[in-house]
C-alpha cells in the first residue's frame, strides 16, 4: 500500500456522519441534501492552544436511481480502461442484463468558514441551528481537512447504502425491476418515454436521447419515432 492510499484509507476512518439526514434517498425523484462538513484545521498541529475549526457548506443533489445493466454502464463514457475491462468481467460473470442500480450525484459547494471555536462547540452549534430550521435533509460530517472530498465521498457511499433496499423494494412494487421480452428493465423503457417527452418540451437534447437508446441498443425500435421527432422540432 503506498502512502496516498493510506492517507485514504486513514480519511476513511475517521470520517464520521454526526448528523445523518433523517430521510433516505427518494426511490422517484431528486434528493437535495445540505452539508456541514465540519474539520480541525490542517495546520492545527502548528497552532496549538489556538481553537479553530473548519466548516464547509454544500448541497449533495441525488438524481433519481436508475436500473442498469453491466452492458449499460460500459456504455458510459468518462471511464478509465480499467473500469472497462471491470465491466466485461461483471458481464462474463453475471451477464449482460443483470440489474443493479446506479445513482448519480452532484456535489454544489457553497461556502468555507474558519471559526475561533473547537470542534464540539461548533457542532452542537449547528445541531442547535438545524433543529429550528426542522430540516430532515440536512447532514454534519466530521471530515479530515486535507482529504475532506473523500470524506464527502464515504458520507455519500453510506447513504447510498441506507437507501438501497427501500430504493428497491419501492421499484419492485411497481414492477420496475422487471425486464422484458427484449432484456430491457420497464424502469429503462420509463425513462426512454420520460426522455422522449423532455425532448418535445425542449428540455433534453435529442443527442442525449439517442446517446440513451444506443446504450441499451434500442435506437432501432425507436428510430421511426425518434426521426418524426426530429422534424417536428424543425
Amino acid at each position: 500500500m503506498n502512502i496516498d492510499d493510506e492517507k485514504i484509507r486513514l480519511a476513511v476512518k475517521h470520517t464520521e456522519i454526526i448528523r445523518p439526514p433523517k430521510q433516505s434517498l427518494a426511490t422517484f425523484g431528486t434528493t437535495n441534501i445540505y452539508y456541514y462538513l465540519v474539520t480541525e484545521p490542517v495546520y492545527s498541529e502548528l497552532t496549538k492552544g489556538v481553537s479553530e475549526t473548519v466548516i464547509r457548506e454544500g448541497r449533495v443533489i441525488a438524481q433519481r436511481p436508475r436500473i442498469v445493466t453491466p452492458y449499460y454502464l460500459s456504455q458510459l463514457e468518462g471511464f478509465s480502461a480499467d473500469a472497462g475491462r471491470y465491466f466485461d468481467m461483471l458481464i462474463n460473470k453475471h451477464g449482460r442484463d443483470v440489474r443493479g442500480l446506479f445513482y448519480s450525484y452532484k456535489n454544489e459547494p457553497k461556502e468555507l468558514n474558519i471559526v475561533s471555536d473547537n470542534f464540539l462547540s461548533v457542532v452542537s452549534k449547528l445541531n442547535t441551528e438545524i433543529d429550528k430550521r426542522g430540516d430532515p435533509l440536512v447532514s454534519i460530517i466530521k471530515g479530515e481537512d486535507e482529504l475532506w472530498d473523500v470524506s464527502l465521498m464515504k458520507f455519500i457511499y453510506e447513504l447510498t447504502r441506507s437507501s438501497l433496499q427501500d430504493n428497491l423494494m419501492q421499484l419492485g412494487r411497481k414492477g420496475l425491476l422487471d425486464i422484458d421480452a427484449s432484456g430491457v428493465p420497464v424502469d429503462a423503457r420509463v425513462r426512454i418515454e420520460e426522455l422522449f417527452g423532455k425532448v418535445v418540451k425542449g428540455e433534453y437534447e435529442p443527442s442525449e436521447l439517442k446517446a440513451e437508446l444506443d446504450r441499451w441498443e434500442l435506437f432501432e425500435e425507436y428510430e421511426d419515432r425518434f426521426f418524426a421527432l426530429l422534424r417536428r422540432r424543425r
